[in-house]
């Protein structure tokens, strides 16, 4: 079974990039553009990791990855940032329970390797 990957974005151009390249990696992927829809597709599909946007339109990234881990507390959670390397936000999303914090300035196959090297980990943890 391919692993599902929910890639939040209030942007449709990154939602579109990402989806198509990590569809070309062997992955299924569903996208959502706001956090009422990242959380109803969380909590209705066997989502394995999510891929969130910490600057979304009209939300707090940091809220709904909050959110996101209290309801599905063992499901990996990426943060995406366009920010660059900011140490406060970093600590307070790793603190809130992201496994990953990555620049979207980074080449696209550094996002890859963080999805990657998550997924291996979950598969040696506990399902929530």
């Amino acid at each position: 079974m391919k692993q599902h990957l929910l890639v939040v974005d209030d942007e449709e151009s990154i939602r579109e990039l990402l989806s198509s390249y990590f569809k070309k990696h062997g992955y299924n992927v569903t996208t959502a553009a706001t956090p009422a829809e990242a959380i109803e597709i969380a909590n209705q599909r066997q989502i394995h990791l999510i891929v969130l946007d910490l600057a979304l339109a009209d939300a707090d990234g940091l809220e709904l990855l909050e959110l996101l881990k209290k309801n599905h507390p063992n499901l990996p959670i990426v943060i995406l940032t366009g920010m660059g390397f900011d140490e406060e936000l970093f600590q307070e999303a790793r603190e809130k329970g992201a496994s990953a914090y990555i620049s979207k300035n980074l080449p696209i196959d550094q996002l890859l390797m963080e999805v990657v090297r998550n997924l291996k980990y979950q598969g040696k943890q506990p399902q929530s």
